[in-house]
């Protein structure tokens, strides 16, 4: 009699399901490092190598699109140490994991107000964008420099541009038009929303995308979040019954 692996299970459910898009608050960093008697960039630095994980998790899985929250409008207000650490963090690691990830069929986009960013990191960005825009593996957004009500405002200004200009009319915008004006315009909302660190609430993210996707709290910290994880999280959603609104 064969085996059903753990993995197979979890490959049935996403199909089965149709779940396309898993959106992560990646939270717990710093009080992962904290309980550790380690420096936060101990956790930050952690955090990347799960991260990493929960890509090849959503590709061994199926899972199509992958949107994390690295960075919020919010978080400039940190101590400039860390700031700039994350800054560093990610052109290091957007540079150090560029080849693997694009072996790996990768496609790299990043959501935010990235004007803000420094020039050579925009460089970084940008070029891992362009190298990895023609795979058709796991597609991983990156949210950084991102506040939801940041791209709502940055949508509603495109929208009133196109009115003024009389490229269309105040009776063309609808929830699509809005849709298309985000930065995600490209793809489909989360089915699911994890929230790592056991924080209650979402943190200005995605509040347009995310009406109607299931959302699930775990007290895990953010560096200890596995494979195994995820799939509990994909478990779980199966248990859901989506009804949206009806």
């Amino acid at each position: 009699m064969e085996t059903i692996t753990k993995d197979q299970e979890i490959i049935d459910i996403v199909k089965n399901t149709n779940l396309q898009h898993i959106a992560i608050i990646m939270d717990g960093n710093r009080r992962w490092a904290k309980e550790k008697n380690l420096p936060s960039a101990f956790g930050h630095k952690k955090g990347v190598d799960a991260l990493k994980a929960a890509m090849r998790a959503c590709d061994d899985f199926g899972v199509k699109y992958l949107t994390v929250y690295a960075f919020s409008t919010e978080n400039w207000n940190r101590k400039k140490e860390e700031v700039d650490f994350l800054m560093n963090l990610l052109g290091e690691t957007i540079r150090n994991e560029l080849k693997e990830m694009h072996e790996n069929g990768v496609v790299i986009n990043f959501i935010g107000d990235l004007t803000k960013l420094g020039t050579k990191l925009q460089e970084i960005l940008a070029h891992a964008v362009e190298v990895t825009k023609n795979n058709t593996g796991v597609r991983l957004q990156i949210a950084f420099n991102y506040g939801s009500r940041d791209e709502i405002v940055h949508a509603a200004k495109s929208i009133a541009q196109k009115v003024q200009t009389g490229e269309i009319k105040v009776e063309d915008i609808t929830e699509e038009l809005i849709s298309k004006n985000l930065y995600t315009k490209d793809i489909p909302d989360p089915d699911l929303l994890i929230r790592t660190g056991g924080e209650m609430r979402v943190s200005n993210y995605l509040l347009w995308q995310i009406a109607y996707s299931e959302f699930l709290v775990t007290k895990t910290f953010w560096p200890e979040f596995d494979k195994n994880a995820l799939a509990d999280a994909i478990t779980e959603f199966n248990r859901r019954q989506r009804r949206y609104g009806k």
